[in-house]
């Protein structure tokens, strides 16, 4: 390897004295080898734009990652060359360029399978009313770093002569894990609400404490957000449940009252006392079920799991009934916040897969304990594994992760009776492949027994089959058919085909 090939990297890294450097590391020797690549992009790609007579910088979260040791494939340049000017810079070296931007000045490129973004210096005006601002190019990287949100968002690398600009103490805020910004929060929110939710993310994402002036600003204008379409916020809200400290985010949009606008059945859920008195409300044991879904997760962040987590629970405050003898009940939460799943994910412009993933976990979260301690016939076991689905993975981890009792030998005794509920789930799936649970007769042999045309009767007949299949287990085609002209004679369908 060259040192050219490290220098963009170590001479970042280097600039950290103290403070969130670690794992970065900053000899040759130690550095990954698809990092470098990306560097070594990132100096041709600034000769290009330094021979042209115009200024490159790494910018913004790049700098901020490459510090913190978090690297990809993705890197973020600002220049005060003009977006037409950017095509023919880098018109013959990129291997594809994307133009969908170009009106905010931003190119996207992408070079032996990285992807770079260039962006015109921007001074950006705002009517404070309207969702977009009106795009004005800049001319400094001063005036650049400025209009960014934070200001560990606000560090910027000139190459390639790899000289550093750190003009709002970016440097200083991200070795003490603070979020504050470049300019006074009130001006910067108010240009754009969303930076009011970025800041959740990134507490969320990296663990960061917000400055005070911030949080006050975030508390007294909570109520912009409104300004930002739903889309806006429902990519932030993904991306704060998908990050490592994702309690922390939610804590934060809970306590300056932005939940109340993006996500109010979060906060609603502070009024109510769950009904084995083990926590302080609903949203605080919803909080510890998102730990401990999180801390089930196998394959990295899973969004389904997450939301089902934090919102599985959103139907109590509707259902609360207190019962003689001081008790409290919830009947039918799970059916009440399903609905209520829908409906608020839907606003925030969710899939539909994800919609109705998230609201099937959130109706099936309490049917395990239905189960007391094993009591439940094997068809009630094939049904368990039939509703869920491909979501029964999912929703192993969710029943597990809503067992938050502080009693340990009841938390113990629940997690030893699902251990027997999956192991009962994996000796019939073994005898019976749950996976493909379908009737013992199709389509086509149904309307061939009964004479039957295409047409809704043939689905009843399908969905009495499978209904049989689920009690009972796999027939043998006699009893099938048997079953099948039962049916048929009690419709009323001539002789059931015999």
């Amino acid at each position: 390897m060259t040192s050219r090939e490290t220098s963009v990297r170590t001479a970042i890294c280097s600039l950290l004295v103290s403070g969130p450097a670690a794992p970065s590391a900053t000899t040759e020797q130690d550095a990954p080898v698809e990092p470098l690549r990306i560097a070594q992009l990132a100096d041709e790609l600034a000769e290009r734009f330094a021979a042209a007579g115009h200024r490159l910088f790494l910018v913004g979260g790049s700098v901020r990652d490459l510090l913190l040791g978090r690297e990809g494939n993705d890197l973020d340049f600002t220049t005060d060359a003009r977006p037409e000017q950017v095509q023919r810079l880098v018109a013959g070296w990129a291997d594809a360029v994307w133009d969908t931007g170009i009106a905010f000045g931003t190119l996207g490129i992408v070079k032996n399978g990285s992807t770079l973004e260039v962006t015109t210096f921007r001074a950006d005006t705002y009517d404070r009313v309207s969702r977009n601002p009106e795009v004005v190019f800049g001319d400094t990287i001063d005036g650049d770093l400025l209009r960014r949100d934070f200001t560990v968002n606000a560090m910027a690398v000139e190459l390639p002569a790899h000289r550093f600009v750190d003009l709002h103490g970016g440097r200083a805020a991200l070795a003490a894990k603070v979020l504050d910004t470049p300019a006074p929060p009130n001006e910067s929110f108010a240009d754009d609400p969303l930076r009011m939710l970025r800041a959740a993310r990134f507490v969320a994402q990296l663990g960061f404490d917000v400055a005070p002036r911030v949080v006050e600003a975030m508390r007294g204008m909570a109520e912009e957000i409104n300004r930002v379409t739903a889309e806006r916020v429902q990519a932030e809200l993904s991306k704060l449940l998908c990050g490592e400290h994702a309690r922390r985010g939610v804590e934060l949009l809970v306590d300056t009252g932005l939940a109340d606008h993006v996500l109010p059945e979060v906060p609603a859920m502070r009024l109510e006392i769950d009904e084995h008195h083990q926590h302080k409300d609903v949203y605080h044991h919803s909080l510890v079920v998102l730990d401990q879904a999180i801390d089930l997760e196998e394959d990295g962040a899973d969004l389904v799991l997450r939301l089902a987590a934090l919102l599985h629970d959103i139907g109590k405050p509707a259902t609360r009934r207190f019962e003689s003898g001081g008790g409290v009940s919830f009947h039918h939460h799970e059916v009440v916040g399903a609905k209520m799943v829908r409906k608020r994910l839907r606003a925030l412009k969710y899939s539909k897969e994800i919609v109705e993933d998230v609201a099937q976990l959130v109706y099936l979260h309490l049917r395990f304990h239905g189960y007391g301690k094993g009591e439940w016939t094997d068809s009630a076991v094939r049904r368990y594994v039939t509703d869920a689905g491909d979501l029964l993975s999912r929703l192993h981890k969710l029943v597990r992760a809503d067992c938050t009792t502080r009693n340990r030998r009841k938390a113990g005794a629940l997690q030893r009776t699902y251990d027997g509920l999956e192991e009962r789930i994996a000796r019939i799936a073994a005898e019976e492949d749950l996976n493909r649970v379908r009737p013992d007769l199709d389509g086509n042999e149904i309307m061939s027994l009964l004479g039957l045309s295409p047409g809704p009767l043939v689905g009843q007949a399908w969905k009495h089959l499978k209904e049989l299949r689920l009690d009972r287990g796999p027939l043998s085609r006699d009893e099938a058919e048997a079953e099948l002209k039962a049916w048929a004679r009690e419709k009323g369908l001539g002789d059931g085909g015999s």
